[in-house]
């Protein structure tokens, strides 16, 4: 098990030496100069030229991204060219609030989404059945930002019940984590709905019904059970790209997270702050993947051999 875990821990190294890569040399290969924006349009091209010096924006491209390599392995991931202030201090100041965020967000999702979906597969065909296919049918559909401003109008301008924008208490939370629940929420409806369906058909469900167990015990410790790796899966995807930083709900309601980070930082070609930003939120997503494979092992343990071999 810990042999597992080790080699997908080294596998990610490639990975996250491949995305900064890319990344690097996308930041260096688009239209733009970081000491233009940092000084303004009507700085000399003198000051200019020798503040790129300084920021060695001068050196060639590979050398420039040995030297970040070689940093960024110690932790040192430069400074911001927007702030002045270390990339990671930065970063990490950012990301609590996107945390807060995706955290309240897969919370709504799994506490409506999965129990909908099994009373919409437990009541096939029946109204509610119906109505838990619309509502993720309508979910899907909507935009996010426009959902958002949909919120605001209703709960913060019309009721006056909750803050629109910012991050100051758990409060201003909630409008932000429905927005970015509400997809989420959807896909966890349909997938907890049909693989729990495909479950309740197989012959091992009928045998229990048989033999006169209580409805409630077949579908909780049975059915429910064998149907979750689908619905982990998803949770596990979703959540990662949640801690990547929803940028279009972050501006919708002004709360300072990583996804806004990112957009500041691309305008004004950051690349510290973008590299160390992106890198991060691979990490993530990586650990995440991780711990949804466990979880697999622990769910159904006729899978451990397949994993730990692996």
């Amino acid at each position: 098990m810990l042999r597992y875990v080790f080699k997908r821990l080294l596998m990610m190294i490639p990975v996250i030496i491949g995305i900064s890569f890319l990344l690097f040399a996308v930041m260096n290969l688009t239209p733009g100069d970081p000491a233009r924006l940092i000084l303004g349009e009507h700085a000399l091209q003198s000051d200019v030229d020798k503040l790129r010096e300084e920021m060695g924006l001068n050196e060639n491209f590979f050398v420039r991204y040995g030297n970040y390599l070689k940093d960024a392995v110690r932790g040192n991931f430069g400074e911001s060219y927007m702030l002045g202030l270390p990339v990671s201090e930065v970063v990490l100041s950012r990301f609590p609030t996107t945390l807060k965020l995706a955290t309240g967000a897969m919370i709504i999702a799994v506490l409506i989404g999965i129990p909908v979906g099994i009373i919409s597969a437990v009541k096939q065909y029946t109204i509610i059945d119906a109505l838990s296919l619309f509502s993720s049918l309508l979910l899907t559909s909507m935009p996010g930002f426009w959902l958002g401003l949909m919120l605001i109008l209703l709960f913060a301008l019309k009721l006056d019940l909750l803050p629109a924008i910012g991050s100051d208490s758990w409060v201003n939370y909630i409008m932000p984590s429905i927005t970015l629940a509400a997809a989420t929420l959807a896909i966890l409806i349909r997938m907890t709905r049909s693989t729990m369906l495909e479950v309740i058909r197989q012959d091992y469900i009928r045998t229990a019904k048989a033999k006169g167990a209580e409805g409630k015990r077949i579908i909780f410790k049975h059915a429910l059970r064998n149907a979750l790796l689908p619905i982990i899966t998803v949770i596990g995807i979703n959540f990662g790209i949640q801690l990547g930083g929803s940028v279009i709900i972050e501006n919708v309601f002004a709360i300072p997270g990583i996804g806004s980070l990112m957009i500041d930082s691309v305008k004004m070609k950051d690349a510290p702050v973008v590299l160390a930003s992106v890198m991060l939120v691979a990490l993530l997503g990586g650990l995440v993947n991780l711990a949804v494979d466990i979880m697999y092992i622990f769910i159904d343990p006729r899978i451990k051999s397949q994993y730990v071999k692996g």
